[in-house]
């Protein structure tokens, strides 16, 4: 018995399928059918309802809200796309909010979203908010495992959130794959300006590092087993994503140290890149003087000036600006400033 939402409602059982809009006109036939299927699944140990809402209104949150007796602090947490991450665990029920994550290779942004999970002893529900992380993959995949299918809302749970986390894994690796070509750039003999590029990178970090951060505690609780309520034929299942969650988050923190040092290398070579020009200038200028002052005393048009009335006088001022001008050149290249 299932009753899954993701947009609209679907009534599953066998090959049968119903889909229906939530609409006011329909609201109350609808409420009317959940609490039923609810009420048919609370009277079976081994039944639940599976419901997904993808951007839900008021009116559809106070709809699901009313009939599963969810916490009104809970659902307002649920109805705002920007909630920090977290778990909540009460002595019946539970809820997860977790960032969804994808990273996109054609503009190496990383987008993100939100879904939370709504945990009873006969449900699970989840509102998600953004593109991302549609369950209906999951829920045929889970559909086909009965063996962890028996072990309820927390199979189901655990099987979103795997899905979730394993997102962590592919945007941690793409990012990886990002800074490893920024260490190329940087330190490569080309010259480059890659301040924007890190700083660009750096961002997508902060967004996984956002995602996981919040979790680790939650995290090293389940690799301790110490999270209550979770099967026992589960807990190696938790223990794993726990430890996903863990390799995310120390990964991140690194990518974040790595990335601040990449940051000051490029704007210290990018510094070094600059005096190296500014040298440069500065020795061209320096060699162009020695023509310009010579030739601006000769053009003064002085009657009584050395070698003027001598016809090797030209020749010998033009060697004596050549000689003097080669010798600074040669002076710069060997100080490296040439």
């Amino acid at each position: 018995m299932g009753l899954y939402l993701d947009g609209k409602v679907v009534e599953s059982s066998g090959s049968l399928a119903l889909g229906e809009e939530i609409m006011p006109s329909n609201a109350e036939g609808l409420r009317a059918r959940m609490a039923d299927l609810y009420r048919r699944a609370s009277e079976q140990p081994s039944e639940f309802v599976w419901i997904g809402l993808f951007e839900p209104s008021k009116a559809e949150l106070a709809l699901v809200q009313d009939i599963f007796g969810l916490p009104a602090l809970q659902v307002e947490d649920a109805a705002n796309h920007r909630q920090r991450p977290k778990v909540e665990l009460e002595d019946q029920s539970a809820l997860v909010i977790l960032k969804l994550l994808s990273y996109y290779e054609s503009t190496s942004d990383v987008e993100t979203g939100q879904i939370s999970i709504f945990i009873g002893q006969h449900y699970v529900i989840t509102v998600r908010f953004g593109p991302l992380g549609d369950i209906t993959s999951i829920r045929r995949a889970l559909e086909a495992d009965p063996r962890r299918l028996v072990h309820g809302p927390t199979a189901a749970a655990h099987a979103i959130m795997d899905a979730t986390v394993d997102g962590y894994l592919s945007v941690a690796e793409e990012v990886n794959k990002d800074i490893e070509q920024l260490e190329e750039s940087v330190f490569s003999p080309a010259r480059t300006n890659d301040a924007e590029a890190i700083y660009r990178v750096k961002r997508e970090n902060l967004e996984m590092r956002r995602a996981v951060a919040p979790l680790v505690p939650v995290a090293h609780a389940l690799v301790r087993d110490a999270v209550p309520g979770i099967p026992e034929q589960l807990q190696p299942f938790f223990r794993d994503l726990g430890d996903h969650i863990l390799r995310v988050a120390d990964q991140a923190e690194t990518n974040d140290q790595l990335l601040m040092t990449l940051l000051m290398a490029a704007t210290s070579r990018q510094d070094l890149q600059q005096n190296a020009d500014m040298r440069r200038i500065s020795a061209w200028v320096a060699i162009a003087a020695v023509p310009t002052m010579i030739a601006g005393i000769y053009g003064m048009n002085f009657d009584n000036m050395p070698e003027l009335h001598w016809k090797y006088g030209y020749l010998l001022i033009l060697l004596l600006m050549g000689g003097v001008c080669f010798s600074l050149y040669r002076a710069f290249r060997r100080s490296g400033w040439l």
